[in-house]
């Protein structure tokens, strides 16, 4: 949602002037704000790009400006002159438009990567999403095949597949009937590469609703939520019937965050003794 709002947004425009509002977000950068000023003035982004939790920004030099949202960052498109929006962090001066880079917790931050434009140095250990062209699903499917681990913490794996997160893999996981503690190993080919394609298929759903908004940090780069927390089937819908069998959907506690099933159409894997 947000690569694309940026791909529509800020490609090709000359970068004026950028604005270090708090240094903290740029934090990563180690010669300082003042170089990444430097760095980015006069530029172009000419390329925005996704993978995993990362996003980054092409430019013209062939290095890229590397950002990580964190729990509460935001990339906004917003016409010059716009009234700042509160927790603005770095503004990036590009004529009729800003991009802003908003962060009111401030966990995220932005980086500059040398020669980062087609893949950061940062980012290459994270594993391909389904979206990738060059995504290879056989792979996959024999890695979580080959793990004793929950079913769901692989998907939430970074070294396995990038760009699911917990909303999506609670709810492909309910299309494909499975409990996420069911162990990868447990799971066959077809239902890996089955549950696979309900990934790809929930995320492409929520993509064309513009995503999905719990809150006003969820935003798309216009500061609009999307609309598919209302198309959910699973994810926090506790205690609303199942739109498959009726059952009330159940929450238990994952990873520090929660996970939502179905009791019936999902059930819980028997513990085997050791």
């Amino acid at each position: 949602m947000v690569r694309r709002g940026l791909e529509r947004h800020v490609l090709d425009l000359p970068i004026q002037a950028v604005e270090v509002l708090h240094p903290r977000p740029v934090r990563r950068h180690l010669p300082g704000p003042e170089d990444f000023v430097h760095r980015l003035t006069g530029r172009t982004f000419t390329a925005a790009r996704r993978r995993g939790k990362y996003l980054w920004l092409a430019t013209d030099s062939g290095d890229a400006v590397l950002a990580h949202l964190g729990m509460s960052g935001q990339m906004l498109v917003a016409d010059a002159g716009s009234p700042d929006p509160r927790h603005l962090r770095v503004r990036f001066d590009l004529g009729d438009r800003h991009l802003q880079f908003v962060d009111q917790r401030m966990f995220g931050g932005l980086s500059y990567s040398d020669d980062g434009a087609d893949l950061p140095q940062e980012v290459r250990h994270i594993a391909l999403d389904v979206f990738d062209e060059a995504f290879d699903p056989a792979a996959v499917v024999r890695r979580i095949r080959g793990s004793a681990s929950g079913i769901k913490r692989l998907l939430l794996n970074q070294g396995v597949v990038s760009g699911i997160g917990n909303i999506y893999a609670d709810e492909a996981l309910w299309r494909a009937r499975i409990n996420a503690e069911r162990p990868g190993k447990a799971l066959s080919a077809a239902s890996v590469r089955d549950l696979l394609g309900h990934a790809r298929d929930v995320m492409s759903a929520a993509l064309d609703q513009g995503g999905t908004s719990f809150d006003d940090l969820y935003v798309n780069v216009n500061g609009e939520s999307g609309y598919f927390d209302r198309s959910l089937d699973a994810y926090g819908q506790e205690g609303h019937p199942c739109a498959r069998c009726g059952t009330p959907i159940v929450r238990t506690a994952f990873m520090n965050r929660s996970s939502f099933f179905c009791p019936l159409c999902q059930p819980v894997p028997r513990r085997r003794r050791p």
